[in-house]
């Protein structure tokens, strides 16, 4: 049996194939709360323990960039050692952030906010690989849908997540911290259970076991898995479908998280109250997960070039609308927000199907964990750039100025027009 032959015969009917995309999922439901808890309150921390509203991103920012950076170790573990001791590390390092935010709300440290966030940051580097981790052992005919229901999995731990920084107030009181470090108590209950999942139930390892597979099916090919993100960088650009995801990946990134992250500031301003803007942003978050399987269907039926630009067009009718909306509370910022969750969705399973399906299995790990660098990287500038801008012009100039973004996706899906090609080795 043949290499090709072995990827049409691996079904999501397949036990191990099932039994990975369920842990995935309850890993993904684990550390969405534990993430999500902390996003609501993110920027109104950091302009506390700053004492300006010019650096309430940075604290977003610098979680962005911690998963873009945390990304690189997660690859090469994960090439070397497999799937689970690189997702539970990402977990791990962000349980060590969570406790440092609590304490820089405690001793009023902006540096430790920023050098915890960055380490916060590992739940979102584990999060995203879990996407692929979906992929390792999936019939490429259906690759989308099963990296889409892992996807999806994360909507209801990250529309739980926000959710809970009201009934965060009496555990902070209880515990006597800052108000605004309580949802972080949820992080680290989350995040703890998230790495028991995945060391008890990920077995066999998918990305050893496709190794194994691939390797039995055709003795020919290698069986060493590569982790340089450098080289998963030259992977990318050497194939125009993986670069078309890659810029995908990226600029939806950028566009959300930049819009994302300002987002309390612009409606506190306004006077809107925790627990409106804990909606909110759970809203948002539904918008980016909850409809995942639908756009991992579309992409398996469609295309990811075709989705890419429909997320395009989507964030650029989300950005439009939160451009126009009041300070406070308001239904079109609450509705360009979740348009802004769903574009995004859009964004981040085409391309991520797009860069996986042209990438060879040896060569995933390093260019998965180079295309999660260079997304978080993208998104942590976007992030770094919102907070001037929204100090120096206005949000409204901030969600035009991502529009733009927005429509750099449209633009590169349409011209970049290489037929898709499905890697099944």
């Amino acid at each position: 049996m043949t290499a090709p032959d072995f990827a049409q015969t691996t079904t999501h009917r397949d036990p191990v194939q099932r039994r990975t995309v369920a842990t995935l999922s309850m890993s993904q439901i684990l550390g969405g709360v534990s993430l999500a808890s902390g996003v609501a309150v993110g920027a109104l921390l950091a302009e506390q323990v700053s004492g300006s509203p010019t650096y309430a991103g940075l604290g977003s920012t610098f979680q962005v960039l911690g998963s873009a950076i945390i990304a690189v170790p997660l690859a090469r573990l994960s090439a070397a050692r497999g799937r689970r001791p690189g997702l539970a590390l990402g977990y791990a390092l962000s349980f060590v952030g969570a406790l440092g935010l609590i304490a820089s709300g405690v001793v009023g440290s902006f540096a430790l906010l920023l050098v915890a966030s960055l380490l916060f940051g590992g739940s979102t580097a584990s999060n995203n690989q879990a996407r692929y981790a979906a992929a390792d052992l999936a019939d490429p005919t259906h690759r989308g849908r099963d990296l889409s229901l892992v996807v999806w999995a994360t909507t209801i731990g990250s529309v739980l997540g926000p959710n809970l920084v009201g009934p965060s107030e009496p555990v902070s009181r209880m515990l006597g911290i800052p108000r605004l470090t309580g949802p972080f108590v949820f992080s680290l209950v989350g995040l703890l259970l998230a790495i028991a999942v995945l060391l008890w139930r990920l077995r066999p390892d998918p990305l050893i076991e496709a190794r194994r597979r691939v390797t039995e099916s055709d003795p020919s090919a290698s069986g060493r898995t590569h982790g340089s993100v450098r080289r998963g960088l030259r992977v990318i650009l050497s194939r125009q479908q993986a670069l078309l995801g890659l810029i995908t990946l990226a600029l939806g990134h950028m566009t959300m998280v930049s819009v994302m992250v300002m987002t309390p500031l612009h409606m506190r301003h306004g006077h809107a109250d925790l627990t409106v803007i804990g909606f909110v942003i759970s809203m948002h978050i539904l918008g980016m997960f909850a409809f995942s399987p639908l756009t991992g269907m579309a992409v398996d039926r469609l295309g990811g070039r075709v989705v890419a630009m429909i997320g395009s067009g989507i964030l650029v009718l989300a950005t439009l609308l939160a451009s126009t909306a009041p300070m406070g509370q308001s239904t079109r910022l609450l509705l360009g927000l979740f348009l802004l969750g769903l574009g995004w969705s859009c964004t981040l399973v085409s391309g991520s199907t797009l860069l996986t399906g042209a990438v060879p299995t040896a060569e995933r790990p390093g260019a998965q964990g180079a295309s999660d660098l260079v997304m978080g990287l993208a998104a942590g500038l976007g992030g770094a750039l919102a907070g001037v801008v929204v100090d120096v012009a206005s949000f409204h100039a901030l969600a035009l100025g991502c529009l733009v973004v927005a429509v750099v996706i449209g633009v590169a899906a349409l011209v970049m027009r290489e037929p898709e090609v499905v890697s099944a080795s």
